[in-house]
């Protein structure tokens, strides 16, 4: 079998089609597997580290503040368009998986005018507008969360979770207190695990800076992932509570982070929410405002309608953050409420079932 996946531009597109590849090789070693992603982003670096090749398309998206932009904008797509011709041709996949991102766009496109079935992986509770278009011609769409219906015909959804990466799923073979010696935090206190991405997130960063105090005189333990942009100037605000809080540019044990965490603060992509609904984790969510057409904002509500998160907007985090924190660990059993409903929805084995339906495709095909 001869399987093209397509995205990228975030972890949160990455690690699914990553996990999903490596469910194919482990269920079929004799796989053939094509990654295409977008010149200039990260899973052009990601994908060949994890053992898969990968072709980059000059695929960039679309300005909506600068408009004048978009003419050079249209001729990569144009460009992206041609090569994904070649990149059929050349490959003869049997599908087409896509999994959001710049280069799934144009990738599936061509594939479904050639007549290879696709496949669309959703990640996150509001469809993003490339998966809408594409989903008329695919075959299956894979989703994350239940009443889709409203953006995909009904007959092609099939509910699977997101694919999360398998370190994650075994961290609970670790001890809560092997966690914390390897992090160097202590096992003793209640630990908060603050992750705001790789690049960082200024207002989170920001409304944890405003929360140490709070932190402190609840006795809980900070480990803050601040990102590479902002690891300087957190790094000298940690320097001032240095028994409250370890600050770090980047955590690369997420494993050891979520066993060692009782609290997480973090954005709400969909991957990020998927592992903490795997894990059973409770968690403080501040949704980027920054994404199209506010998708976090719907992932978190998603959470915070069935009491499985506490949801912060991000223009009121730095008020709020420190009183959510209080409150939290002040009330065990609220905090053990969150984590517990948080596991129920969660969904396992997502890699596998979407697996099994790119299979049952091929042989319907073939």
């Amino acid at each position: 079998m001869k399987v093209l996946i397509s995205g990228g531009g975030t972890g949160g597109h990455i690690f699914p089609a990553l996990s999903i590849a490596n469910a194919l090789r482990r269920r079929m070693p004799d796989v053939e597997i094509l990654f295409v992603g977008a010149e200039g982003r990260m899973e052009m670096e990601r994908v060949p580290a994890a053992g898969y090749k990968i072709v980059g398309l000059p695929v960039s998206g679309f300005d909506r503040k600068r408009l004048w932009r978009n003419f050079g904008v249209l001729m990569r797509l144009w460009r992206s368009m041609r090569m994904a011709k070649k990149i059929l041709r050349e490959f003869r996949p049997d599908i087409a998986v896509g999994v959001g991102g710049y280069a799934s766009g144009p990738m599936l496109k061509e594939a479904q005018k050639h007549g290879i079935p696709t496949l669309i992986q959703e990640q996150n509770s509001y469809a993003g507008v490339t998966n809408k278009l594409l989903a008329a011609k695919a075959e299956a769409i894979c989703t994350a969360y239940p009443g889709m219906e409203r953006f995909f015909p009904s007959g092609k959804i099939l509910l699977t979770g997101n694919p999360v990466r398998s370190a994650i799923t075994e961290a609970a073979a670790i001890s809560r207190s092997e966690a914390c010696s390897e992090l160097g935090v202590p096992s003793d206190r209640p630990v908060v695990l603050v992750v705001g991405g790789s690049l960082g997130a200024r207002t989170v960063n920001e409304a944890v800076a405003a929360s140490l105090d709070a932190a402190r005189k609840a006795g809980a333990f900070i480990l803050w992932q601040t990102g590479k942009y902002y690891a300087e100037q957190c790094a000298a605000i940690a320097a001032g509570h240095e028994n409250t809080v370890k600050a770090v540019p980047f955590i690369s044990r997420m494993d050891l982070a979520y066993r060692a965490a009782d609290i997480v603060v973090s954005r709400a992509g969909a991957g990020t929410i998927s592992e903490l609904q795997i894990l059973g984790k409770s968690a403080i969510l501040i949704p980027s405002p920054n994404v199209a057409e506010d998708h976090q904002r719907k992932n978190a509500e998603a959470l915070a309608s069935r009491d499985a998160a506490v949801m912060i907007l991000d223009s009121e985090a730095c008020r709020e953050l420190p009183s959510a924190l209080t409150s939290l660990l002040d009330n065990p059993d609220a905090l053990g409420r969150l984590g517990q409903n948080a596991a129920k929805m969660a969904l396992h084995n997502a890699d596998d079932k979407i697996v099994d339906r790119i299979i049952s495709i091929v042989a319907d095909r073939k």
